[in-house]
């Protein structure tokens, strides 16, 4: 029996392919590994992948779950699978980032820091790039969201760098 997510999700199936001495296609690896609950109680967690550079080095060999990206993304890029639980809210944060956010099931409601919000339903994209955001679940249901940031300078206004926010930072 597999054990379930902290969300009460299934886990996360994760398939790893790489090249053998000769050059051909393999299974690197295949595992499924349940999301875990962050310290703020909010939401449940499970990084896939990382790499330390955009674009990413195909020839290291490292497993990129093992690389630390931090909450939101140290450099390079990552995936991430987030739980978002009833009632659970992100801080408003921004990151030099762009992040593109799958809902795999159920929904979020996202703020911007003007109060402007939007509700984003399973099966919707949301393409965030650099802006000062918050994620909030409304329902009474856990949403599902793959999560895939890539680094990118800070949004210049008026030629200077808006600064960053990262939710670890932000209290």
């Amino acid at each position: 029996m597999t054990e379930m997510s902290d969300s009460g999700l299934p886990p996360i199936q994760r398939v790893v392919t790489g090249h053998n001495a000769d050059g051909r296609a393999i299974f690197k690896s295949e595992d499924v590994t349940p999301t875990r609950i962050i310290p703020s109680g909010d939401a449940s967690f499970l990084l896939l992948w990382t790499t330390d550079t955009v674009p990413a080095d195909n020839n290291d060999e490292t497993d990129g779950r093992d690389r630390d990206a931090g909450l939101t993304i140290n450099r390079g890029s990552a995936i991430r699978i987030v739980d978002m639980l009833p009632g659970g809210q992100s801080p408003m944060h921004r990151t030099n980032s762009i992040d593109y956010g799958i809902i795999m099931s159920g929904e979020v409601e996202l703020e911007l820091e003007d109060g402007r919000k939007t509700t984003v339903r399973e099966n919707g994209v949301i393409i965030q790039r650099g802006t000062n955001h918050l994620w909030r679940n409304v329902s009474d249901k856990p949403c599902r969201i793959a999560f895939i940031l890539i680094e990118a300078p800070a949004y210049l206004h008026n030629g200077q760098p808006l600064p960053e926010h990262k939710p670890e930072d932000v209290h």
